[in-house]
């Protein structure tokens, strides 16, 4: 798979995520964080069973056990991840939510250098300079920050995580579907095990987010997290965190259509910058890349 391929699948999971931050936001009025979180991931890794199990018999070189074991650890981050910002719904607009949770952009070059020494392209710098300004003028500001938003900035944390680790992972390992039903599994495990314990669950709560549920967990779920383990194989996780920042973009544009939330005039040019860092992820490299081949020829004509 070609770079090029692997930065559109990010940027349709990016999509398919925007406007799953609405569908979490009102499944908030049927059923709780948790459930809601567990439910979700079950559909989820029963949407990718069937793939995983074709995965895994045609794959030369399955998932071994600590394979596995590392896949568990890296849905324990994803559930913390996904419950942080479940329960920042409940206090947070879909807005908000998208913008802040974007923080993670910042964060996963910067861990990736702490903890991996993983040195990136120094261009993503500028790149994750360009999203930052962009998520920070679509957000507002940081005055008048709720629990809500505070949560989504934690949450943030662990997603940047989430990005290392599962591109770790599936570099390693391969078997990109398999380590995204681990994932998906793991999350929706502890999810309704925490649900049963700490929250009302009935069926009429069921009901009560079924349409959220199905968007959730087929396609932000089994779609999209399935788009990311692919596609991380071929893309660097700094880039990754760049177009996958953009579902801050969309979580915006889909509240203003079905939830009536408005952006300001500077929160559009904060859409502008967001946009611009897509296209400086992907054209920047390959400039930089042209550029120097130029040099190179050029050099090699004056040694003649």
């Amino acid at each position: 798979m070609s770079r090029m391929t692997a930065n559109l699948l990010l940027l349709i999971a990016a999509i398919v995520w925007g406007a799953a931050f609405v569908a979490q936001s009102t499944a908030m009025d049927a059923i709780g964080p948790l459930s809601f979180t567990g439910i979700r991931f079950l559909l989820a890794a029963a949407v990718v069973a069937p793939f995983a199990l074709w995965e895994f018999r045609r794959s030369d070189n399955p998932i071994p056990a600590k394979g596995h074991m590392a896949g568990i650890f890296v849905g324990v981050i994803f559930f913390i991840a996904i419950v942080t910002q479940q329960y920042g719904f409940l206090t947070t607009s879909v807005t908000n939510a998208g913008f802040l949770t974007a923080l993670y952009v910042v964060q996963t070059p910067i861990l990736g250098l702490l903890l991996f020494r993983q040195a990136p392209n120094p261009i993503i710098w500028i790149i994750v300079a360009v999203s930052l300004t962009g998520t920070y003028l679509l957000a507002g500001g940081i005055e008048g920050l709720v629990f809500g938003d505070i949560l989504m900035i934690i949450s943030a944390h662990f997603w940047a995580l989430q990005v290392l680790f599962i591109g770790r992972l599936v570099t390693h390992y391969g078997n990109p579907i398999t380590v995204a039903f681990v994932q998906f599994l793991t999350t929706g495990l502890m999810g309704i095990c925490a649900g049963f314990a700490l929250e009302p669950l009935s069926w009429s709560h069921v009901m009560g987010a079924w349409t959220e549920l199905l968007y959730t967990g087929i396609l932000s779920g089994g779609l999209a997290f399935t788009l990311q383990s692919i596609a991380q194989r071929h893309t660097p996780a700094a880039d990754t965190a760049i177009l996958l920042s953009t579902e801050s973009l969309f979580a915006a544009l889909f509240g203003a259509l079905l939830l009536g939330e408005t952006l300001t005039g500077s929160r559009w040019i904060g859409c502008i910058l967001i946009f611009s860092s897509i296209l400086l992820v992907e054209l920047l490299p390959q400039l930089q890349h042209r550029l120097r081949k130029l040099r190179e020829a050029k050099l090699a004509r004056q040694t003649l």
